[in-house]
């Protein structure tokens, strides 16, 4: 969706001192579908509030039960949410791309979640300040709407996980998460190491080199350290479990109005 706002958002950017600038937040701005999602005026009204940044591997965004001071609407990057338990192993209950955001507790009136976030897959985002969200849901009433619409669909996304880890094969639920990756990098080549697709998947690192094997002698990825390739994505869909499709389309659910 493309908006041309320049003119009425330019008088209103004591934090851009170039064009450059806004022309970048503009840009990313199209990437994530919920912002996209927004009336045009409303879309205007946010962008003015955001700021782009570049989030690398591994990188924290939050802790479980700290004071959250940033939102987080991904373009190009993805997020896990961990739940870190008393012996410091975790478990994924969800990951957020360029569909979602990070931060929903600050839309439900609160500003800490016993979950950590943290950065799957290096890329963009654009954020905005946990103040600045919550005075923009007090007037925003597109964004509020939006929102919960938003954080409906990911509960939606952590009961599936649930039960897809319970009830479907491992190959089966690694094609389905290399297809959302697949969705959310917008390109072939994902940054996919053994380990991250372990904790993704939820098996042990021996079982994904099995399942990377399997899916390389069928012809549908190609691996190289640290990266896999999709090469035919049809049959790759083909191979995922019906999760897949389920969330693809709860993730279109909040855009309908």
């Amino acid at each position: 969706m493309t908006r041309d706002f320049t003119d009425s958002v330019a008088s209103n950017l004591p934090r851009a001192n170039s064009l450059r600038w806004l022309l970048q937040a503009m840009s990313q701005a199209s990437s994530n579908t919920l912002l996209t999602a927004l009336p045009s005026a409303d879309y205007k009204r946010l962008t003015v509030l955001l700021e782009f940044v570049t989030l690398s591997l591994g990188q924290v965004l939050y802790e479980p039960n700290q004071s959250i001071e940033y939102a987080y609407f991904p373009t190009t990057a993805a997020v896990s949410h961990l739940n870190v338990m008393e012996s410091g192993r975790d478990v994924e209950t969800a990951s957020i791309g360029n569909e979602g955001m990070i931060g929903v507790p600050l839309v439900l009136g609160t500003d800490h979640i016993p979950l950590r976030a943290i950065v799957q897959i290096p890329g963009s985002a654009l954020r905005i300040s946990a103040k600045a969200i919550r005075s923009e849901l007090q007037v925003n009433r597109s964004l509020q709407f939006l929102l919960l619409r938003y954080i409906q669909t990911l509960m939606n996304q952590i009961a599936q996980n649930l039960a897809c880890t319970q009830l479907h094969p491992s190959q089966e639920r690694c094609c389905y998460l290399m297809l959302l990756t697949h969705d959310r990098v917008g390109e072939p080549v994902l940054p996919l190491t053994h380990d991250l697709l372990s904790r993704m998947v939820g098996v042990r690192r021996n079982r994904i080199g099995e399942i990377i094997a399997t899916l390389e002698r069928a012809g549908l990825i190609h691996h190289q350290r640290g990266r896999v390739t999709i090469l035919n994505r049809p049959e790759l869909e083909s191979a995922a479990c019906g999760c897949y499709q389920l969330l693809r389309s709860q993730f279109d659910q909040p855009f309908d109005g």
